[in-house]
């Protein structure tokens, strides 16, 4: 299997079906490259690497996203944790260890859109 092949398998595994046909489905000839690249640096290089677990790969990309504000890739990351093993409480742990260390505000953020994208379970 090619980089790319792999990375699709795991960024279906890890985000599910539905969203990656989406994403797909919606690319275009402008965005097509980016998605090439996600697909097998983020996807077929990183998430494929034996050195962490997808529970720890997931801990640390909600961090990320919380650090980072972005907070728009949050619910899917949120839903990848679950596929990825984390439990709602280990979730709320996250996301309270982010409000220390990312600050409170990101964190508050973090928790409303993590409960909506757990309530849509």
């Amino acid at each position: 299997m090619s980089t790319y092949d792999d990375g699709m398998a795991v960024r279906r595994e890890v985000l599910g079906d539905a969203h990656v046909d989406r994403a797909v489905a919606g690319t275009t000839a402008f965005t097509e490259d980016f998605q090439d690249l996600i697909t097998r640096y983020a996807w077929g290089e990183i998430w494929t690497r034996p050195g962490l677990d997808r529970k720890s790969r997931s801990m640390i990309t909600l961090t990320a996203l919380v650090a980072r504000g972005h907070h728009e890739e949050l619910a899917m990351h949120v839903r990848a944790a679950r596929r990825n093993g984390l439990t709602v409480e280990e979730i709320k742990e996250v996301l309270l260890q982010c409000a220390i260390y990312c600050g409170v505000p990101d964190a508050n953020t973090a928790f409303r859109i993590a409960a909506r994208a757990l309530d849509e379970e």
